[in-house]
């Protein structure tokens, strides 16, 4: 087990890499199949070594090995967090007795919840062209391994009603059109009731990470928004894989 977490960990490295490309190149409608990277200051397109994820950063110490100017943190935190999340993933996913396919497609939604996580921070937009193949997808997943889709697609739906009325009574300013559309992609993964446990820790989240920026003076009342979809994919990750222990806490609290 060991020497297979950690070829999922340096697997979650290489993916990690490959999201940053898609963090920076979608949403300024770059094509990311072709074209090699290059250094964000001097330009200087990067060699093989220098795309080693993680350990060229601390080989360089943070530093472009042209210009010598610092590379920002983002790009090592990226492909951390996505070695640590499929770790993780894949560790749940063995002790459940899931089949090869199931981590594989699990392993490909993490991937692009955080590629969505990212990108919503970094720019404030929920890009479709990751939206859209996830929720053809998932929906495609539950067609093949599902017995009963019906309470994934009452999800999807409610999920999207809402969000839309939400979207319709604060005049966009409470919501995003991304939002809308990614929440059926959480339907779809989280079902019932997984979808309330995944919502609630969305709202949740992103009332206290709200509470805290106001009183920091990060973020004023009014006039500045705080992107929503971190707040979602965290959700989401959370009770795709832990929902029976966030089920347990809300029912103690509520029941």
């Amino acid at each position: 087990m060991l020497i297979e977490l950690i070829l999922i960990f340096i697997l979650g490295l290489c993916v990690g890499s490959f999201i940053n490309v898609l963090i920076d190149r979608i949403p300024n409608n770059k094509g990311f199949i072709k074209g090699r990277s290059y250094c964000d200051h001097c330009k200087k397109k990067l060699g093989v070594f220098d795309l080693v994820p993680l350990f060229s950063f601390l080989i360089l110490q943070g530093k472009c090995r042209c210009c010598k100017k610092k590379i920002s943190l983002y790009y090592p935190i990226v492909e951390c967090v996505t070695a640590v999340l499929f770790v993780a993933a894949f560790y749940f996913l063995s002790s459940t007795s899931y089949h090869l396919s199931s981590i594989i497609y699990h392993l490909f939604i993490v991937s692009s919840l955080l590629a969505i996580f990212f990108i919503d921070l970094k720019y404030g937009i929920i890009p479709d062209k990751i939206v859209y193949p996830a929720i053809a997808l998932s929906l495609g997943y539950l067609l093949l391994t599902s017995q009963d889709i019906v309470p994934y697609l009452l999800s999807a739906l409610g999920a999207f009603v809402f969000f839309l009325m939400l979207l319709i009574l604060t005049s966009g300013k409470g919501m995003g059109w991304g939002d809308v559309k990614f929440v059926i992609l959480m339907g779809l993964l989280l079902g019932f009731p997984g979808i309330v446990v995944g919502l609630y820790l969305a709202f949740l989240t992103g009332a206290v990470v709200g509470v805290i920026l106001i009183l920091w003076r990060k973020k004023k009342l009014k006039g500045s928004t705080i992107p929503f979809g971190p707040f979602l994919v965290l959700g989401t990750i959370l009770s795709l894989f832990y929902s029976d222990f966030f089920l347990k806490i809300l029912m103690l609290k509520f029941f």
